[in-house]
């Protein structure tokens, strides 16, 4: 079945085979003397059955088999070239169903003819279609399943016109010829295939072997080598020669290890390698792929060489013969890796694995010594701001000088590397004297936070860091560093600038975090967010002018939650886009049911700002609730524009765009509120607490700060709204200053939704 082309075999490329055997059809001269054999058979089909048979029926017949005849030349030319790729199963089929249909034409005269004429008429049909087929079995010895198809075709149909006709020994005769025809034409193809896939093997196998000789020919990296039991040189090639640097006669004799060790070799300071080299030869030991450091012509090489010993007729040593590469690219491509993976290319220091490597060594040290290590983990105070503000271009430069002052301050008890972004760390191999961690912590601090300047920039970064001690605070390398992580995040926790210890109470505040984190996730979905709404008055008549709605989680694992606790988590986890989605959603529904002229303040994150989506949120809460576009109030503070300015811009202005307000929250405590106040249209000032109370008990600074505002903000044709009013006293203090809206405790806490509305229900009992 494999020699026909039925099956495949899966050990061996079959298709590759077919194309070995389908090539020869696609023969030029075997393509024409094929169309002669079919052509001079056809003359005797006419010949004998002229006038037997009706004109217009060997006409027909004739026009069958021209085409039939064309279709399969066609298909054999093909076939040409496919020695080289590979046969695909569509050529195979077509090829297969072309002979098909000569065959079936070729039976149209041994069927229906041969019933016109006698039985040697017959028989002179069947001499021809015999001489055609043998012929197809010597022409066309590579593709024996058209030839079966033919012989088989053809010949089951003479035999069943001899048995229709009572010619039972003709018809025998007949069918004994095509079980002869079918084992030769197989056992031909067999012969045939077997020599091609053998010829193939070893052009194959001649041209690897061509090309391994062609390559170690034009290769000048490789030579041969050989000396004597003195160890030197004897029958130079000149390709070593080449290596060496030096004509052949200089190199003819002299010292193998002498050549090899260069200048070196006088004051004996060779490397190690040819020291490995020399007892290799005097111990007359076979050695491979021995890298060995040489110098040639002062240039520092490395050369792979193998070598093994001679033995003469006599079983006498004579010496060492081996073959040797220049590998120095390669050696230097490994070396050049191998400091990647354990340098950081931007700074030049220590990556996370060697640190990990380093704090590794550092524990085993102490343990050994019953002292103790350290790491202390670092990061940059407003390093995002730089980057995002000048770029990243200025941010590596500012990494890099980060980098050299970190060098400046180790010394041989410690390495400091990078563990990515504006992270570092910094291993303590002995930590033993007391207070020696948070000495270096303070000269980091200290060191760090002095101006840098950069392509002309004048710039200010901090650095906190968070620092535990082994084997105290952790006794595997992976505990000190989760540690040491927990220690900076409560230093960033303090405001920056600061060094913590780790403390064991910090798994407390890890894990609540993490517990935390995972209830807030599905807060939303069980229902336990709540808005709670505090009032904003007329500063004048003291009527509701607003609400801001402000967001309250009573957990059922946690109980209430407050939102200065989960609210920096939402931000830190994200969140907060979803909750604030809710939030606004539920605000602007609840707002509906208030008076038209009254407003809802909803509080906005620098995350949700940044999604692209921002303004398709409050045009769904809008549209989902009815409320129109003027009564919704965004509130946003000033850092949201140290995230991404130009975004939480763009994305403000989309809300204005659609008749939404936006409120400057806490003014004054941010960093570049003129600014902002330039650039977008706020409608509303909020004046932050710390300001009201100062100015209340007498602080100068408070009460020009809040003068200025309020100035500032009439000449803008803004609105102020003081923050933080507790009685009587301070309100009407804050009204004489001039701000036109009030909102403090005085005036009403943070209240459910019923209770908002019942103020309303009382405005309009006393108004009547």
């Amino acid at each position: 079945m494999a020699v026909l082309g039925i099956k495949a075999p899966k050990q061996d490329d079959w298709a590759r085979l077919r194309g070995l055997q389908f090539a020869k059809l696609a023969n030029r001269n075997n393509i024409l003397t094929r169309m002669i054999a079919h052509a001079i058979a056809a003359l005797v089909v006419g010949w004998v059955y002229w006038n037997l048979v009706s004109p217009v029926l060997l006409g027909v017949w004739l026009f069958c088999l021209v085409g039939a005849i064309s279709f399969i030349g066609h298909c054999d030319r093909k076939l040409a070239g496919a020695e080289n790729t590979r046969l695909t199963q569509e050529e195979f089929y077509r090829r297969t169903t072309a002979v098909t249909v000569v065959s079936l034409v070729w039976c149209v005269p041994t069927s229906i003819f041969a019933l016109y004429g006698t039985l040697a008429d017959l028989l002179t049909l069947w001499t021809a279609i015999s001489a055609l087929i043998v012929g197809l079995v010597l022409i066309v010895a590579s593709a024996p399943l058209g030839t079966l198809i033919f012989t088989s075709l053809t010949g089951i149909s003479a035999a069943a016109t001899c048995l229709f006709l009572g010619e039972y020994p003709a018809a025998a005769m007949i069918v004994f010829f095509i079980l002869v025809v079918t084992t030769g034409t197989i056992e031909s193809a067999r012969t045939y295939m077997t020599a091609r896939i053998a010829e193939a093997g070893m052009a194959e196998k001649s041209e690897v072997v061509s090309l391994l000789l062609r390559e170690f020919e034009e290769n000048q990296a490789d030579w041969l080598w050989q000396v004597d039991t003195k160890k030197r040189i004897r029958s130079v090639s000149p390709r070593f020669a080449f290596a060496l640097g030096k004509p052949l006669e200089e190199i003819e004799g002299n010292s193998f290890l002498q050549l090899l060790a260069g200048d070196s070799w006088e004051s004996g300071q060779f490397s190690p390698s040819l020291h490995e080299l020399a007892e290799k030869l005097k111990n007359r030991e076979n050695f491979s792929n021995l890298m060995i450091q040489v110098t040639i012509n002062g240039r520092s090489c490395w050369w792979e060489l193998s070598g093994t010993p001679i033995i003469d007729e006599r079983d006498v040593y004579v010496g060492f013969r081996g073959v040797g590469s220049d590998v120095t690219e390669q050696r230097e491509s490994s070396e050049k890796i191998a400091y990647l993976a354990r340098y950081d290319t931007l700074t030049g220091l220590p990556n996370r694995l060697m640190l990990n490597e380093a704090l590794r060594d550092a524990m085993l040290y102490a343990k050994q010594w019953r002292t103790r290590c350290a790491f202390l983990m670092l990061d940059l105070d407003r390093f995002k701001a730089v980057n995002d503000s000048l770029g990243h271009q200025v941010g590596d430069k500012m990494l890099a000088k980060v980098s050299e002052r970190l060098k400046e301050l180790m010394g041989e008890n410690a390495i400091c590397g990078r563990l990515g972004g504006d992270e570092f760390g910094i291993v303590i191999r002995d930590a033993s004297a007391k207070g020696s961690v948070d000495a270096l912590a303070r000269r980091i601090i200290e060191s760090l936070s002095q101006p840098y300047d950069i392509d002309g920039n004048t710039l200010y970064v901090g650095a906190s860091v968070g620092s535990a001690v082994g084997p105290r605070d952790g006794k595997t390398v992976e505990e000190l560093l989760r540690n040491s992580d927990l220690a900076l995040y409560r230093a960033k926790d303090e405001g920056g600038s600061e060094h913590c210890q780790y403390e064991p109470t910090l798994h407390v505040h890890a894990e609540e975090r993490r517990k935390l984190e995972a209830s807030l996730r599905h807060a939303l979905e069980r229902d336990e967010m709540s808005l709670n709404f505090q009032p904003v008055v007329d500063a004048n008549d003291e009527t509701v002018v607003s609400f801001e709605a402000l967001v309250r989680w009573n957990s059922e694992e946690h109980g209430f939650v407050g939102p200065d606790k989960f609210i920096p988590l939402a931000e830190d986890t994200r969140l907060i886009i979803p909750i604030g989605t809710w939030v606004m959603e539920q605000a602007c529904i609840e707002a509906c049911n208030w008076p038209s002229h009254v407003r809802v303040a909803v509080n906005v994150s620098g995350e949700q700002l940044i999604e692209p989506d921002f303004a398709s949120t409050v045009i769904g809460a809008l549209s989902k609730s009815g409320l129109e576009a003027n009564r919704l109030e965004i509130e946003v503070t000033e850092s949201i524009f140290l995230r991404d300015a130009n975004v939480a811009r763009a994305a403000l202005e989309q809300v204005i765009a659609l008749g939404c307000t936006v409120a400057l929250d806490d003014f004054g405590t941010g960093y570049s509120s003129l600014g902002y106040l330039r650039k977008l249209s706020f409608s509303t000032i909020k004046v932050d607490r710390s300001f009201v109370q100062g100015a209340v008990q007498g602080s100068a600074e408070s009460l020009a700060i809040i003068n200025a505002v309020v100035a500032m903000a009439e000449s803008l044709e803004m609105s102020t709204t003081a923050e933080g009013v507790e009685n009587a006293e301070e309100a009407e203090f804050i009204r004489k200053l001039g701000c036109k809206k009030i909102q403090g405790y005085y005036f009403g806490r943070p209240m459910p939704a019923h209770d908002a509305r019942q103020i309303f229900v009382r405005e309009g009992l006393r108004r009547a």
